[in-house]
């Protein structure tokens, strides 16, 4: 015999109650937006590899680009888009400007994505 075809209240996550629950823990437009843009960040090799040079230590930007085998130009491009993006913060000393990541949540971002790609 045949099952009969679903409809839409066949599933206790398509009643009108669940429904309303989820709308109401729903993210506004705005905080979806600035969270799609804050992932676009980690979107591309280059920042990232910057990023995980500086979950190791704080440097000034030759040795970023040293460690990242980067020039100091492109480098200092993306720390401008790290640095607007409050992902990176800097610090000057004398004439030097050391970049950190801005906060552990950061790291923990970092941390969490590492471990759940090498997740087998």
């Amino acid at each position: 015999m045949m099952a009969a075809p679903m409809t839409e209240k066949d599933c206790e996550c398509c009643e009108d109650y669940f429904q309303e629950k989820i709308r109401e823990e729903m993210l506004d437009d705005d905080t979806v937006m600035e969270l799609s843009d804050f992932f676009k960040i980690f979107g591309d090799s280059t920042r990232l590899r910057i990023l995980w040079a500086l979950h190791s230590a704080e440097m000034c930007v030759q040795g970023i680009s040293l460690a990242v085998g980067m020039s100091v130009s492109a480098v200092s491009h993306q720390l401008k888009t790290l640095k607007d993006a409050h992902l990176v913060k800097s610090r000057r000393e004398g004439k030097q400007i050391y970049y950190s990541i801005c906060d552990h949540h950061i790291m923990e971002i970092l941390d969490t994505a590492l471990e759940h790609i090498r997740e087998e």
